[in-house]
């Protein structure tokens, strides 16, 4: 058994990697997780595992301040954090498991954690179950998932973990307690929604920190965010949304207006038309991360030495299915260069999108022409 001097030497290494831990100490990519729409933290593997960040989301649900997390294990989350329908502790949980951990009712946080006790009170067993005083009937229960991330050789270095409020009146809260069966069908599909976006930022995390060479990490960060904010943007729409689908028109149109927000210079016009159409989670994700990345590419290097020009937007159906197409009227791509990259973070989400809606993803440049990206998939494969 490893010494615990060993176990602080293995996680002062792992806090020294490159990757992950060198991303983490970007104060530019910390506020970006900070925007994500659900609580996020992330703890270096060791004996215990050490939490090396955790966003504004984790600091309002769990009622924890973040500077009070820094380097602690996830003992020091609340031991009245427990299963919805059992006595394990979320802390347990996290350190035994990855991917779905389940439904948990946190103590008194939610936004407002419970007045410091009186210190000439007897002192709490942390072991003993929560009884239900303990536990803020208004706050409503949480889902969880970890995630564990290694690196290029299989290594595991980190854990991500999220919690996701579960947005139930207190009747269907109740069922759930009551009926394991019914637990299992409604939470199958939000377990879904969130596990595919989780795993998709954590690719984002793992690709996009590593090999960040000298000189390029503010551009890199800028790419980060655009993508991020992508996923947001999807978050923001599944909210209320009915059988988990999303208007991939109206989803469209707020990814091409956040990206012009951003990267927008003078002359440049936007040529916008969409459709409105449903599809699932699963298309309307890569898709849109896409269009990001087209739209993204665009802006940065379509105009260069120009006065402006025009950028195409079109998500148009018809009764075979959905063609979108981002193009402009500028330079072109440079003699022998391809869209994606092998290697790079766009191809990866290209492969997504044509596993995810079985889509097809043309693109053609000619130099002093511009580029036009095209993406069809079929009705039947959107849904």
């Amino acid at each position: 058994m490893a010494s615990d001097d060993d176990g602080a030497g293995h996680v002062e290494r792992l806090l020294e990697t490159a990757n992950l831990a060198d991303a983490l100490e970007s104060d530019r990519f910390r506020q970006f997780l900070d925007h994500v729409p659900f609580a996020v933290a992330v703890a270096v593997l060791g004996r215990p595992e050490r939490i090396v960040y955790a966003n504004a989301e984790f600091e309002r649900l769990t009622g924890l301040a973040v500077a009070a997390v820094d380097g602690a294990s996830w003992d020091v989350l609340p031991a009245g954090a427990r299963a919805l329908d059992g006595d394990r502790r979320l802390a347990e949980a996290i350190e035994a498991g990855d991917d779905f951990l389940g439904t948990f009712v946190l103590p008194p946080a939610a936004g407002q954690r419970a007045a410091p006790a009186d210190p000439a009170a007897p002192a709490a067993d942390s072991d003993a179950p929560a009884d239900a005083a303990d536990a803020d009937p208004a706050a409503p229960p949480v889902d969880a998932w970890s995630n564990v991330i290694e690196n290029d050789d299989g290594t595991p270095l980190f854990r991500l973990v999220a919690l996701s409020e579960v947005r139930r009146d207190a009747a269907a809260v109740e069922a759930l307690a009551r009926t394991a069966s019914e637990k299992d069908v409604q939470l199958r599909e939000l377990q879904h929604r969130v596990k595919n976006n989780l795993q998709m930022i954590t690719a984002l995390i793992r690709l996009e920190a590593r090999n960040l060479p000298d000189g390029a990490t503010g551009a890199r960060f800028d790419r980060l965010a655009g993508r991020i904010e992508a996923l947001a943007i999807l978050y923001r729409a599944l909210d209320g949304a009915a059988g988990g689908t999303v208007d991939l028109g109206v989803y469209l149109t707020q990814i091409a207006t956040a990206v012009i927000g951003a990267h927008a210079v003078e002359g440049i016009r936007l040529d916008l038309k969409v459709d409105t159409w449903p599809v699932s989670v699963n298309v309307a994700m890569p898709t849109g991360l896409v269009v990001n990345e087209l739209l993204t590419n665009t802006l940065k290097h379509a105009f260069a030495g120009r006065d402006g020009g025009t950028i195409t937007l079109r998500g148009l159906v018809d009764e075979a299915g959905c063609r979108v197409t981002v193009a402009d009227d500028g330079v072109g791509l440079p003699e022998g260069a391809v869209w994606p990259a092998p290697g790079k973070l766009s191809a990866l989400i290209v492969q997504s999108l044509r596993q995810n809606a079985k889509a097809t993803v043309d693109f053609a440049s000619e130099p002093g022409k511009g580029v036009k990206a095209t993406i069809f998939f079929a009705r039947e494969n959107a849904a």
